[in-house]
C-alpha cells in the first residue's frame, strides 16, 4: 500500500499555443474532450485499484496541463464524485488556468467541485510581451481573472511568470512583481524563458537574454515583503503541497496522456498520442528505477528546494563532498539534513556531491 500518495491530472488541450511550449499539447482537438475525459475516468478507476489506493490516501490533488480550464466543470464531475472517498480532509486540490478561459462562471464551478487552489498562467503584465510569448490574453484579463477567482472563494491563488526574454529589463521585472503583489494571490512561480526544441522559439534564440540579475531581483524584491524562497522558482506566503510532496519524493499518480507517475521505484509512462491514450487510458510504459538513479534524484531535488537532502541517503564520499561545500558556505547542515544556501547553484552542487 502506498502512504500519502500525490495524484496528478494532466488535460492536453489548449486554446492556443504559446511560443515557448514544448508540452504535449493540442489547440486543434478540442473535439476530443469528452472522449478523453470518459478515457481519463476508465484510469483512474483502474489505478485507484491497481496501486491499492485507501480512502483518505490522497494528500495532494493537482489539475494541469495543456489547460484545464478549456474543460467545463461538469465533465470534472465524475473524477471528484469518484476522488471523494480517497481525497484527505482538507486535501490540496488545485488547477491550472488560463486567464482568457477561466471565466467568472467556469471559476465558481470548480471551486464548487471542491478546488480550493488555483494557479494562472498569467507570465507577464506587459502586453507586448504576453504578445511576444504568443499568449491569449491581456493584461487586463489576467487582472480580472484573479480577481474573480478571489471572489469564487479560492483559499490560495497562484500565478506563473516569465522573465529573461528579450523585453525584461531590471525595471520592467520589479515593475511586473509589484503588479502582481497588488493582487489578492498568496504563490508565485517565476520562470526564466528557455529555448526548447520544437517551438517557435527555437528559430528565434535572441529573444532569450541573460537572466541572473532578474533572478536576483525577483528573490530579493519577494523576500523583502516576506515571501519565502521555497524552490528555485517558487515563492509565496503558502507553500504548494502537491509541489512539495515531489521534491520530497512522495509517491504519485499520473492520470491522462501527458502524465507520468511513480510508485515506489518504478516510473509509468502512458501513450502520448491523445487518440492513442482515449483508445488504450490504461496502457502503462514501465521504467525500473535503480538505487543510484533514486539517490540522484533525491540529491537534485532536495538540493534546489527547501527539502533538502537527508545526510543519511549519502554515502562516505558524498559526506565528505558535503563538509566542503559547507565550509565554503554553500551548504548548511541542520537536524541530520543538508540544505543549500542558493538554489540558482543547486545543479552544479548536485553534481559536485554525486561526483
Amino acid at each position: 500500500m502506498i502512504n500519502d500518495t500525490l495524484l496528478y491530472i494532466h488535460i492536453p488541450f489548449c486554446d492556443s499555443r504559446c511560443h515557448y511550449c514544448s508540452f504535449n499539447t493540442y489547440v486543434d482537438k478540442l473535439y476530443l474532450k469528452e472522449s478523453y475525459m470518459k478515457a481519463l475516468m476508465r484510469q483512474l478507476r483502474a489505478d485507484l485499484k491497481r496501486f491499492r489506493i485507501e480512502k483518505g490516501q490522497i494528500s495532494t490533488l493537482f489539475i494541469g496541463g495543456g489547460t484545464p480550464s478549456t474543460i467545463e466543470p461538469a465533465l470534472y464531475e465524475p473524477i471528484f464524485e469518484t476522488l471523494e472517498a480517497y481525497l484527505k480532509d482538507n486535501a490540496e486540490i488545485t488547477t491550472e488556468a488560463n486567464p482568457n478561459s477561466a471565466t467568472k462562471a467556469w471559476l465558481e464551478g470548480m471551486r464548487e467541485l471542491g478546488v480550493n487552489r488555483v494557479s494562472f498562467g498569467v507570465q507577464s503584465f506587459f502586453d507586448d510581451k504576453l504578445k511576444l510569448l504568443g499568449r491569449a490574453h491581456g493584461s487586463i484579463q489576467a487582472v480580472k481573472a484573479v480577481e474573480n477567482a478571489k471572489k469564487a472563494g479560492f483559499g490560495t491563488i497562484s500565478l506563473d511568470l516569465i522573465y529573461a526574454t528579450m523585453l525584461d529589463t531590471a525595471q520592467r521585472v520589479e515593475k511586473e512583481l509589484k503588479s502582481a503583489l497588488e493582487l489578492p494571490i498568496e504563490h508565485l512561480s517565476a520562470y526564466e524563458l528557455s529555448i526548447e526544441e520544437g517551438t517557435p522559439f527555437q528559430r528565434r534564440p535572441e529573444v532569450r537574454v541573460e537572466s541572473l540579475e532578474q533572478a536576483n531581483i525577483i528573490k530579493e524584491l519577494l523576500e523583502s515583503v516576506g515571501w519565502e524562497q521555497y524552490e528555485i522558482s517558487n515563492f509565496g506566503k503558502k507553500r504548494c503541497g502537491h509541489n512539495l510532496g515531489y521534491w520530497q519524493y512522495k509517491p504519485y499518480l499520473g492520470i491522462g496522456s501527458g502524465a507520468v507517475g511513480r510508485v515506489d521505484s518504478s516510473r509509468y509512462y502512458p501513450h502520448q498520442a491523445v487518440e492513442r491514450y482515449i483508445d488504450d487510458p490504461l496502457f502503462k510504459e514501465k521504467e525500473q528505477l535503480s538505487p543510484s538513479q533514486i539517490l540522484e534524484e533525491r540529491i537534485f531535488l532536495g538540493l534546489r528546494s527547501c527539502v533538502g537532502v537527508a545526510e543519511e541517503i549519502l554515502d562516505g564520499i558524498m559526506k565528505e563532498r558535503a563538509r566542503l561545500l559547507k565550509k565554503e558556505a554553500k551548504l548548511r547542515f541542520s537536524n541530520g539534513r543538508w540544505f543549500n544556501r542558493d538554489y540558482l547553484l543547486s545543479d552544479e552542487v548536485a553534481l559536485f556531491i554525486i561526483g
